[in-house]
């Protein structure tokens, strides 16, 4: 789950409860047969919901994946390439015009217009609405007017019909990723059989999704069960090799691992954290791994006194082993953090955190005694994510290295965490993940810790901070941007208002009925590369 990207797991904005996106008995489906007439099974959770501007989780996202064409999507390098668009251009990163190619149908058989784009966004953006990925649209003017609980408007001032394939976006300040953000899933468009009146959505649509993609429903959505989706014909992009998918949701991971050792199910895209040590003899080459974009971290209340020294969380973040705890937990299946944005962005340096983030259990203790650090830690975390026996690990070595006692807390689930964080509960230290929801350095610093980010839930604030990260928004070039977005993070590792732990990436698996498996950096299948084998 995410706050943003956060997951839980589950893609968040925001944070990942690792691994477990998605658990649970599923169908007994067979996904038997081969070539184009062939289908596919692949595990996820049961989405919290299928509007796109209200879609915020990585299940719901992959679902949206098929039904939906974005704007834009990412090469190899992360850089933006047109898909339903023509082109997205602009002069000065403030005014965009979006020309969108011709030919794109939603699966109703309506043509695609700039209109839908813009209904679609006024819908996300107006708070009555109250969709989860609204903050997407705050870079637009006009986005203000339409919040609170009685707006001053219904649409933004800044989207501007030019024709029927063109329309103008003007941000209410310039924002050099723009183009990169439209990639989104809250950015898809809306046909007009999602509305029973202008600005208001069908109760019905969310059940079966109307989109533009490669992939049609098939069917209703059937709760807490599966979702089928077929190959759209009229699609004018690249066909899908496979007949149909069916998105099977289950509630424990490790019933969908032995499922997929039996070709019961054709793609996990997350091995459960049990079955890690075994995976690679049980899977042999079935097993695979990809690069992916989560960032597992704790976070402190730096709005409680007991943790507003700096040193006090620089020596608790040189007293943890991350590399023990990647190799003996995770089975080096991630990669242990000493930075605050992902390895897969432009602008990512090394052990940015500097000593801070070193193991070092002999100065950390010293500094925590002159800081006069808590004599008891205490670390939150949602129960329902596979995180217990790494947090039990860490609290340990706390144990051991600061001479202080520690305990593990948890929450069922992700969401009853985040409640009482925003509430300002004593929760001690808490586990946060996140999965960015495009490639910008941005995306890892702004929502996560400026004074006023979407995902900033330890209070944390730093007038230069924002500063910088404005500065890098408003910059000309993505050179003049990296440079202002690295100035910024360098003010993080002297802050630590969180502990870098571990970069994630796709452990999945998939059975012999399937082959060209592949996973992208937002944990989502590739639904138009995969096929079936044989």
């Amino acid at each position: 789950m995410r706050v943003r990207r956060l997951a839980a797991w589950a893609a968040l904005p925001l944070v990942v409860t690792l691994g477990l996106a998605a658990c649970g008995s599923g169908g007994n489906g067979d996904s038997s047969g081969s070539g184009q007439g062939a289908g596919v099974s692949i595990q996820i959770a049961e989405p919290q919901h299928l509007v796109p501007t209200n879609t915020t989780e990585t299940s719901g996202s992959q679902v949206l994946a098929g039904l939906f064409s974005p704007l834009v999507d990412y090469d190899a390098q992360n850089k933006p390439y047109e898909v339903a668009a023509e082109s997205v251009t602009s002069s000065d990163n403030k005014v965009w015009t979006i020309k969108l190619k011709d030919g794109f149908t939603f699966h109703d058989g309506q043509k695609v217009t700039s209109d839908d784009y813009i209904n679609a966004w006024n819908y996300g953006a107006y708070a009555p609405n109250g969709q989860g990925a609204s903050y997407f649209f705050e870079k637009i003017a006009g986005y203000q007017d339409l919040q609170g609980e009685k707006p001053k408007a219904t649409t933004m001032s800044g989207l501007e019909k030019v024709d029927d394939l063109t329309f103008r976006v003007t941000l209410s300040e310039p924002y050099i990723d723009f183009k990169s953000m439209l990639g989104y899933t809250a950015f898809y468009p809306l046909p007009k059989a999602a509305f029973s009146a202008p600005g208001v959505l069908n109760d019905s649509y969310e059940q079966a999704p109307i989109g533009q993609g490669p992939f049609k429903m098939k069917g209703t959505w059937q709760h807490d069960s599966k979702l089928e989706v077929e190959r759209y014909d009229a699609y004018p992009g690249e066909k899908p090799r496979v007949k149909d998918v069916e998105f099977r949701v289950y509630q424990q991971l490790t019933a969908a691992y032995s499922d997929l050792q039996s070709d019961n199910l054709d793609v996990l895209p997350t091995i459960p954290t049990e079955n890690l040590s075994t995976a690679q003899s049980d899977l042999g080459d079935n097993y695979q791994t990809s690069p992916m974009s989560s960032f597992q971290f704790l976070a402190f209340p730096t709005f409680e006194k007991e943790y507003s020294k700096p040193d006090v969380r620089k020596a608790i973040s040189m007293a943890i082993d991350r590399d023990e705890i990647t190799k003996s937990i995770f089975k080096e299946s991630q990669q242990s953090a000493r930075s605050f944005v992902s390895p897969v962005l432009p602008g990512y340096r090394d052990n940015t955190t500097g000593a801070a983030g070193q193991f070092n259990p002999t100065e950390a203790k010293k500094l925590y005694q002159a800081a006069g650090g808590p004599s008891k830690i205490t670390i939150s975390y949602n129960g329902d994510g596979g995180h217990k026996d790494w947090v039990d690990a860490t609290c340990n070595q706390l144990k051991a290295n600061l001479g202080v006692d520690c305990v593990g807390s948890a929450e069922p689930k992700f969401a009853d965490l985040l409640t009482k964080v925003e509430k300002k509960q004593p929760v001690g230290l808490f586990r946060m993940g996140w999965v960015m929801d495009y490639p910008s350095m941005e995306d890892y610093l702004g929502p996560l810790y400026s004074t006023n980010g979407s995902s900033n839930y330890y209070g944390y604030s730093n007038p230069e901070f924002d500063r910088l990260v404005k500065e890098g928004s408003a910059a000309p070039t993505q050179e003049e941007a990296i440079k202002k977005y690295q100035q910024a993070e360098d003010i993080l590792a002297k802050d630590m208002p969180v502990i870098p732990l571990r970069f994630g990436e796709n452990v999945f698996g998939h059975s012999n009925k399937v082959k060209n498996v592949q996973m992208d950096l937002f944990q989502r299948v590739n639904l138009v590369k995969i096929e079936a084998a044989g």
